[in-house]
């Protein structure tokens, strides 16, 4: 198995369809053999039931159906169970096109990078449609981010990134905010997992790229601006708290 697809999905069920068809469409050009990972989030429409008469007919779709935990432990799931050599986690709208694998796996494969990130910032990205309140928001989250966890990380949140198999299952297996210990939601609830996992990824000495990519807005109710915004910065803050308790262990050992 070359790659795994993972792909979180919580109530998608107006998308889900499409991405599927896209991922495969493109996937099925780029590489001889892969897996698409759908992790429905407890979704309570009919997500779960598209994906499975979608996987009757493309053996390559795989369904893991989840309690609702939010993103993190959703990705965290896909990660843990992904069989291939490249792992590429993504968002369920696509707001970065799936053809844009092609740029972070030159990286990957071709520079022998262990994590390559999709980033909306910095010469050559483009963000289309986004509101002016929404940039100031992540701008104001990342200045806080590379203060407290990952200077020089200027897009740690972009849902997009590309792993080698090794890094990912070792880095997603310390996870302690985010991982097997996730308690279930009532709400939908993104959260700062990436923060952990790259965080997690430079502790343990991991080699990061940073790409920039296009990425489209796609709107959203399922974001609460304020709450949201300090959950997420409290979690920032137990990343370093964690690290500074010894929660992720040595920098020197690893588990894969």
């Amino acid at each position: 198995m070359e790659y795994s697809i993972v792909i979180p999905a919580f109530n998608e069920s107006d998308k889900i369809s499409s991405t599927i068809t896209q991922v495969l469409s493109f996937m099925r050009t780029f590489t001889d053999s892969f897996e698409l990972i759908i992790v429905n989030d407890g979704s309570v429409d009919n997500t779960a039931q598209i994906v499975r008469d979608m996987a009757s007919e493309n053996t390559e779709l795989i369904l893991i159906d989840n309690p609702h935990k939010g993103k993190g432990y959703t990705v965290w799931t896909g990660i843990m169970d992904a069989r291939g050599d490249y792992i590429y986690m993504a968002d369920a709208d696509l707001s970065t096109p799936i053809s844009e694998l092609k740029k972070l796996s030159v990286w990957v494969k071709d520079q022998n990078f262990d994590i390559v990130i999709a980033s909306r910032e910095g010469t050559g990205s483009q963000r289309i449609g986004e509101p002016a309140y929404r940039h100031i928001m992540g701008r104001v989250f990342n200045f806080w981010v590379q203060l407290i966890a990952l200077p020089g990380i200027q897009d740690s949140q972009c849902g997009f990134k590309l792993f080698k198999r090794k890094a990912a299952k070792d880095i997603f297996s310390r996870l302690q905010i985010y991982g097997s210990e996730a308690k279930e939601l009532k709400k939908a609830y993104f959260g700062a997992w990436d923060v952990e996992v790259l965080y997690l990824a430079r502790k343990l000495r991991y080699t990061i790229k940073q790409v920039p990519v296009t990425w489209t807005h796609v709107k959203t109710n399922r974001i609460s601006p304020l709450a949201d915004s300090f959950k997420m910065a409290v979690d920032v803050l137990k990343v370093r708290i964690n690290d500074i308790k010894g929660k992720y262990g040595s920098a020197q050992t690893s588990l894969y």
